[in-house]
């Protein structure tokens, strides 16, 4: 295994870890130090932050995408490195930035069986990377961005940076809650604020965080210099998708189920999802409705 100074790029490190989990991030790094599998510990460990980071059913996102074997992909905001192993078994080589060098930690030792990894640790406003990639990933970041570089554009200033380090022709991937997501109108409170309904209402007790409708995210999208954009629907959601589905190859009546699977939070539940989204299927409704969105973009 490679040393801490090997993989962690400290140079822009400022000491103090800007996003947590909490403590519980101690007993992920002492969990990723002593195993290299999972499965048995999360039979027992069934806390969120436990499923979020070392569940292989995160990988499910993007396990079927054609990667260019030969090419690099910079993962901003890689996190305790739930996907970043997936990536690094798909490209030549993979940098990550995160805000925290405890989650930098954990997703160093959770991916030790692999030598192709770098991890910048500190603001991705911060860091300075001149080489380019031909993949960038926003995974669970993008609604966070006004934390990152903040300002009154901070979502297309955001998406503006990511593409500054594509090479040309590179792809932007993209995953986030869709802010009309069923489940949102079905009693499931906002993914980030705890309260339901927040999005649906416009975030007015919040203003931090935002999440998007299909056409708001492709109006940021294309505000921010991509020109060509590939939507995709992960079943229940991007945190743990169970089904991927396209524009190309859309649900039809029948295909939803058990879609009100909560693995973060206790929730309500309204009404039966799964028949509600056997008559959006049948409307042609499914992807304004569809709980979450990944994104494929080029300028």
């Amino acid at each position: 295994m490679r040393s801490e100074e090997e993989v962690l790029n400290l140079q822009f490190y400022k000491g103090t870890d800007e996003y947590s989990d909490g403590d519980i991030e101690d007993e992920l790094l002492a969990v990723v130090k002593e195993n290299d599998s999972y499965e048995e510990f999360l039979k027992t460990r069934t806390e969120w932050p436990f499923l979020y980071h070392l569940s292989p059913i995160r990988e499910n996102l993007l396990e079927w995408y054609d990667f260019n074997k030969e090419g690099t992909l910079l993962e901003i905001g890689s996190g305790c490195g739930a996907i970043s192993g997936l990536f690094c078994s798909k490209v030549k080589r993979v940098v990550g930035i995160d805000l925290s060098k405890r989650r930098s930690l954990i997703n160093m030792y959770k991916n030790k069986l692999y030598d192709n990894l770098e991890i910048y640790v500190g603001n991705f406003t911060d860091i300075e990377i001149e080489e380019k990639f031909d993949y960038v990933t926003l995974i669970g970041v993008l609604e966070y961005s006004c934390y990152y570089v903040g300002g009154e554009h901070a979502f297309t200033e955001m998406l503006e940076r990511a593409k500054s380090f594509l090479k040309p022709g590179g792809t932007l991937i993209v995953a986030i809650e869709n802010k009309f997501g069923l489940k949102y109108w079905a009693g499931a409170a906002e993914d980030h604020t705890g309260i339901p309904y927040d999005g649906i209402s416009g975030y007015h007790n919040v203003d931090k965080v935002r999440t998007f409708s299909r056409a708001g995210l492709q109006k940021l999208l294309n505000d921010s210099g991509y020109g060509t954009t590939e939507f995709y629907y992960p079943i229940p959601d991007y945190k743990m998708p169970e089904q991927v589905y396209s524009d190309k190859r859309l649900p039809k009546r029948g295909s939803m189920k058990n879609t009100r699977v909560a693995y973060d939070q206790q929730r309500l539940a309204m009404f039966n999802e799964d028949q509600v989204y056997d008559e959006l299927c049948d409307e042609g409704m499914f992807p304004f409705f569809a709980n979450s969105f990944l994104v494929f973009a080029k300028e």
